[in-house]
């Protein structure tokens, strides 16, 4: 399951080589939450670690992703942890929304009308 969530860029960090075969990339978006803003650590890994590389500290994003969590047990101690498992990163507009995807249509054209003032048009029931 994927969700969607925009923000501004707080924070980058480098990227983390976990393990020979493992690497991840982490950053915080800072999001608006009424009275108070909230403060949010994603992840990035393997080949999607570059994906944070084109913006900067201060930069309105939308990031996708899922949420996973997973048990941790230890000397009978049972732990839970939760990641937010970003997969694409989209920049904002100049216009403040977020940009068509590539090959989208920018806009469609008006739908024809079928209604007619035309009297001759009109069917007979």
């Amino acid at each position: 399951m994927s969700f969607d969530i925009q923000g501004k860029l707080y924070e980058v960090f480098e990227e983390q080589q976990v393990s020979e075969k493992f690497r991840k990339r982490e950053f915080v978006l800072e999001i608006p939450d009424g009275s108070f803003t909230q403060y949010c650590k994603f992840q990035l890994t393997q080949d999607k670690c570059n994906l944070i590389d084109n913006y900067k500290q201060g930069d309105e994003v939308k990031v996708t992703f899922n949420l996973t969590g997973k048990p941790f047990t230890k000397n009978g101690q049972t732990m839970y942890f939760t990641n937010l498992q970003a997969w694409r990163v989209e920049g904002a507009a100049a216009n403040g929304g977020f940009g068509a995807p590539a090959g989208a249509p920018a806009q469609e054209s008006a739908a024809p009308s079928f209604y007619s003032s035309d009297a001759d048009n009109d069917l007979p029931f």
